[in-house]
């Protein structure tokens, strides 16, 4: 790996030398706790997306628990919020809208994926000022696109594309290795500069990372993306720790710039890789679920089933002993962002983002158990919204529980702050 000679830089006009960013593990941790509140700290939306644990515990203990009917056990996200929705590159290069985070995967009840988007949708309307009719649109639409996968499950065109999907699709579709790595690493040279995304590894973590690299299935599976020659070399070049997240900041990330192939009339090309240590679900599985017990292999397993493009390109590995998903970073990979949005797109895309959830949840049942499903989901409508009465109040009670929690933890962060 490249050397650590560089993690000091002076400028020389004014003498002064930037921070080492080489950390001990309680300084690491300090400083991934405070990263986490500030991000937590910044909108209703933000809170909801970094506190899946509470979104849980308020789930059960909500008045509308009792009342959560179960769907057929599927591979379910976990934590199925709008930032978890995106363009995804396959191994071969297409690009599809699918699910982008998987750590909190289970096999369980598909209404809580449904519960924690309508969710996700509530706060990100109320943070673009829309109106609380609106939001009731919205989760009518989200059950109408998921109903719409449900009946038609390889009808991938059969809900309209929202603009800043249809943006960030073209965005992703003309991204190369350059974007890429300009965005991430800031850099396109073959090293990761130390910053404060970057920071310096131990020496165990070094001599664990440059094992992993020269495993054959860590090999295999960076060289089957994007029709690599199979007898092409991998090599790690350099790698540090990754300060990147929300909820997963305190756990093992480490970035891993390697090279692939190279000669004297041909130079090598680069990848990035992302490591990330695989924790429990907090997400409930349903009884009897055979759910992998490594939580690597539980991450992949439902990345397989829920996102096929991400899943492909994964693997369960392990680093210190701990269980840990290696991909690949693609420069299509793009996460969804919806900052301020109208009345009208917020409803369009709450019925194209459940679609693509309930296409990930449709192909893993069968015709009698999708059927099944939606004749639950078409339950005991009335009143004055056309959706599932434990999907509305679900959404509302919980919203209430997250604008309190929000609140304070606001306070929390302002006192430790001061």
């Amino acid at each position: 790996m490249a050397s650590r000679a560089r993690k000091k830089s002076t400028d020389v006009k004014s003498g002064l030398t930037d921070p080492p960013f080489d950390y001990t593990e309680a300084e690491r941790q300090t400083l991934l706790d405070r990263a986490r509140e500030l991000k937590m700290a910044r909108s209703t939306h933000a809170y909801v997306r970094g506190n899946t644990k509470k979104f849980y515990e308020w789930l059960a203990v909500s008045p509308v628990a009792k009342k959560l009917p179960e769907g057929p056990p599927v591979w379910i996200c976990g934590d199925c919020h709008v930032g978890n929705l995106g363009p995804i590159a396959s191994a071969d290069g297409s690009i599809d809208i699918q699910i982008r985070d998987l750590d909190q995967t289970t096999i369980g009840n598909p209404a809580h994926d449904l519960i924690r988007l309508g969710l996700s949708l509530a706060t990100a309307a109320r943070g673009s000022d829309l109106p609380g009719v609106t939001t009731a649109h919205m989760i009518e639409a989200m059950v109408d696109g998921y109903e719409l996968a449900l009946t038609e499950p390889d009808n991938e065109d059969a809900t309209r594309e929202p603009n800043v999907v249809r943006a960030i699709r073209r965005r992703a579709v003309s991204r190369r290795w350059r974007q890429l790595a300009r965005e991430r690493i800031e850099d396109v040279e073959p090293v990761i500069p130390l910053s404060k995304k970057f920071w310096a590894l131990s020496t165990d973590e070094r001599i664990a990372l440059k094992d992993l690299f020269i495993e054959p299935a860590v090999q295999e599976t960076i060289l089957k993306l994007n029709a690599r020659d199979d007898d092409d070399e991998v090599r790690l070049v350099d790698a540090a720790y990754w300060m990147k997240g929300c909820s997963s900041l305190g756990t093992l990330r480490y970035a891993a710039l390697v090279s692939i192939g190279g000669s004297r009339k041909s130079p090598a090309k680069h990848a990035l890789i992302d490591l990330k240590e695989a924790v429990p679900s907090v997400a409930p599985p349903s009884p009897d679920a055979d759910v992998p017990t490594d939580h690597g292999e539980r991450v992949v397993s439902g990345a397989k089933a829920l996102s096929p493009n991400l899943g492909e390109r994964m693997l369960a590995c392990h680093v210190l002993g701990k269980p840990m998903v290696m991909r690949e970073l693609m420069p299509q990979d793009l996460k969804l962002e919806f900052e301020q949005f109208s009345s009208t797109e917020a409803t369009v895309s709450a019925r194209y983002l459940a679609h693509v959830v309930g296409r990930a949840h449709a192909r893993q049942m069968n015709a009698e158990h999708r059927r099944e499903w939606l004749e639950i989901l078409r339950a005991r409508r009335g009143g004055s919204i056309d959706a599932p009465p434990w999907l509305w109040l679900g959404v509302v009670d919980l919203l209430a529980s997250h604008e309190g929690g929000y609140l304070e933890h606001c306070r929390r962060y302002a006192l430790r702050a001061a």
